[in-house]
This record gives C-alpha cells, structure tokens and sequence, in this order.
C-alpha cells in the first residue's frame, strides 16, 4: 500500500470539515477524489501534504505514519503537492520555479537533466524558460505548476483542481499530461470539480459529501452509476 489515510478528522475552529474518512491509493493508480465544493477535497490533500493537521486518525505512506512529519520531510519521503489555484512564484522565471521545486536535490547535475527531462515533455515551458511566470497564460501556469512538483522525483503526486480555469483544449492537455506521468510510475491522487474527467481518468474514486465518503468503487463503475450521474455529472 503506498498511501493509507485512516479515519481523520479535520477541523477549522469549530467546523468539522472532514469526519472520519479513510481511504487508500495503491502503487501505480489514479485515484480521484470527487464532490460539491466544501466536501472535504482540499483539506484531505492538505493534511496529506503536511499542511494542515487532522485532529484525529493516522496517514500512512509506505506504512510509515506522516502524521507529525513537517510538509517538507513529507516531500522527501517522496509526496509532491501541486496545490489549487497553481501558486507559482510569479516574479521567478519559469526555469527559476523549476529550480525551486528541486530544492530538496543538492545534485546541481541531476538536477540540470531533470530540467532537461522536463523540458522534453513540456515544449512549451522551455520556450519560455527565462519568462517571468507571472506573465504565462493559465494552462501554461498549470502545466509550471506540475513540472515544478515533478522536480522533487515524487512517488505520489497530489493534484488539486487541475482543470480550474482552462479552456476544454487546455484541460484535455493537462489530463493527457497526467496520464503520461501516471504511465511512467507515478501515483495519483487527484481532486477535480469535473467529475466526469476524474472518472474517465482515474482506476478508482471516492465520492465525497460533507467530509464523508459517501460513495467508492471503480471509476468506471460509477461514471455508469445512476446516483452519481444525478448528483455530479448533470443527469
């Protein structure tokens, strides 16, 4: 198992926003976590990430508890975030955000072949390498976003809301880009407001509803589920 999260809970002063949700994601999979905004999404990747911390329950990766681990000892054990909204550094170039994602390497040549790497699979990055980030259109901000994650060589990359703001062109890109990195060895563990990509994409789902898990399965499943097509994907 490479991530188990058992049974936590998550407050914010007196709001429980999520009540004893498990669930796990195996080596190799896409598992996507899916909801109405307020579900508990965020929070659940947040307390993955070390960002936040849940009042109760454990996480495991690669049966090690993380719990009490800072955000970036969790980086180092191999979980990369690549957070909503993207949170670049806008006044850093895009090769400057790069580096900054490595920064857990003190490798300087293994870190110029990652850049490498990176540029191979981004075309569009490497154009605008000494671009300040700022100045890029959305899909390219989000396609930084990940790059910049991907630096740090995770075994588990968490993605929050990648579609938010991007054309229908630009969103199939990016989940083409997310199955090509699942297709190289990398774990998924994907929040996403449209459900109906989540699903088509990812091996399982949990289907969220007030910090509960509500529903979970096969994504293929429930994409034919006739309560989900109801609630999440418009009829």
């Amino acid at each position: 198992m490479l991530l188990d999260v058992k049974n936590i809970a998550i407050h914010y002063g007196a709001i429980q926003a999520v009540k004893d949700m498990s669930f796990t994601v195996e080596e190799g999979e896409i598992v996507t976590l899916i909801g109405a905004n307020g579900a508990g999404k965020s929070s659940a990747l947040h307390a993955i990430s070390g960002m936040l911390r849940p009042s109760a329950g454990d996480i495991l990766f690669q049966n090690e508890s993380i719990l009490k681990q800072p955000a970036y000892k969790i980086v180092q054990k191999g979980i990369s975030q690549v957070p909503e909204g993207r949170r670049i550094f806008a006044n850093l170039t895009v090769l400057e955000n790069l580096k900054m994602g490595a920064y857990i390497n003190k490798n300087k040549s293994q870190v110029r072949q990652d850049i490498e790497r990176t540029f191979e699979r981004f075309p569009r990055l490497e154009e605008r390498k000494d671009y300040r980030a700022g100045t890029l259109s959305g899909g390219e901000q989000q396609m930084l976003a990940i790059a910049r994650a991907l630096m740090a060589h995770p075994k588990l990359l968490l993605l929050d809301e990648p579609s938010m703001g991007l054309s229908p062109i630009l969103v199939q890109e990016i989940f083409r880009i997310i199955r090509d990195i699942n297709e190289d060895g990398v774990s998924i563990l994907l929040v996403e407001q449209n459900a109906q990509l989540a699903l088509a994409i990812a091996n399982r789902a949990y289907v969220l509803e007030t910090g509960k898990i509500l529903y979970e399965g096969e994504a293929k499943s429930l994409l034919l589920d006739d309560r989900i097509k109801q609630a999440y994907l418009g009829g």
